[in-house]
């Protein structure tokens, strides 16, 4: 069994935008000596060579600064009429499943992913969609990562593409950039100048007809062939969450890699 790891580290950036960068705080083995003796066991009875054990804390990172999944909950407060799945509530068996990676690396930044993209790249490539795959658009801007054009470059979902993935009975997808729709400044920009309330966020707001989540900041697509492999994509179990950061990644066989 290979396993391919999508997923990008956690750590500090500068480079990052303020709301989504990760502040963690590393405490050395020694530290944990002081505790020790506070607790009760006075030094004399510490375990030969014991150099105390090291801690961490994460000290401030959002639900969205890393590779993470969206909850429904993101998107708006009710879905299909209902009220709308937080993180925790997201049944795990739409987290485990064949993969199936569409490749869109040719679009250009800002030119969204339309229904005819992906019928076309799946007709190229005699490709077929089912019921409960866990889909990854592949645009190449995982390139990025760690810099600050992250989240100003990038395609992105068009509404009617999302929505028409959900109709193929897909419950999960993921794209390999800063967010799931074209990047925010962007929109912002776009809606200003022609006026118009339909064009922000249109494809996480799909969410609120159709219940789905979407995988963001995935990394390493590249390694994966366009089929022949299962994905995992199990959330952190944040009560009440909108989105948790997740480890995704895929599994092959010895003889599909």
């Amino acid at each position: 069994m290979n396993i391919i790891d999508l997923s990008k580290p956690i750590q500090y950036n500068k480079q990052d935008p303020w709301f989504m960068r990760v502040k963690i705080k590393h405490k050395a083995h020694k530290r944990s000596k002081l505790l020790i003796r506070l607790l009760g066991l006075p030094s004399r009875l510490f375990p030969k060579n014991f150099e105390g054990w090291a801690d961490d804390t994460i000290k401030q990172m959002g639900v969205h600064a890393t590779t993470h999944i969206d909850a429904p909950w993101h998107y708006a407060p009710t879905s299909e009429g209902k009220p709308a799945k937080t993180i925790d509530e997201i049944p795990l068996e739409w987290c485990y499943g064949k993969g199936l990676v569409i490749d869109m690396k040719h679009k250009a930044d800002f030119d969204p992913i339309t229904v005819t993209d992906i019928e076309q790249f799946l007709q190229a490539h005699d490709l077929h969609i089912e019921p409960g795959m866990i889909v990854l658009i592949k645009t190449g801007r995982d390139v990025y990562n760690g810099t600050k054009a992250f989240a100003e470059k990038g395609t992105g979902m068009s509404a009617a593409a999302t929505r028409w993935l959900i109709d193929k009975g897909i419950k999960v997808m993921g794209i390999d950039q800063w967010g799931w729709d074209l990047p925010l400044r962007y929109l912002i920009k776009k809606a200003k100048e022609m006026n118009n309330p339909d064009l922000f966020w249109e494809a996480h707001l799909v969410g609120q007809q159709k219940e789905y989540c979407h995988i963001e900041q995935l990394v390493n697509l590249d390694a994966l062939p366009y089929s022949g492999f299962d994905i995992a994509v199990f959330p952190l179990k944040i009560v009440g969450a909108s989105a948790a950061p997740a480890r995704v990644v895929a599994l092959m066989n010895a003889a599909q890699a």
